[in-house]
């Protein structure tokens, strides 16, 4: 596990061993984990982006895309 990128709303894990990418919304206590087809679609949507318009304004929005309505509450055992 790698974290590869983490603001104050967000983080994104990658799991090279399992190919796919964690992200974490801290506001909203919940997670998404990204393999396979929609990992590879994820890191394309992030490499789009323009070096010079990666922050974390932009990298947040679209984060937020991916995980409003499809994350799971994270729940600690």
């Amino acid at each position: 596990m790698n974290v590869i990128y983490n603001s104050e709303h967000f983080s994104v894990l990658a799991y090279p061993a399992q190919q796919g990418f964690e992200l974490v919304d801290k506001d909203a206590g919940r997670m998404r984990f990204l393999y396979g087809a929609a990992a590879s679609v994820f890191r394309a949507e992030i490499d789009r982006i323009p070096e010079e318009a990666r922050d974390f304004e932009t990298i947040d929005a679209l984060l937020d895309g991916y995980c409003t309505g499809s994350a799971s509450p994270i729940v600690i055992h």
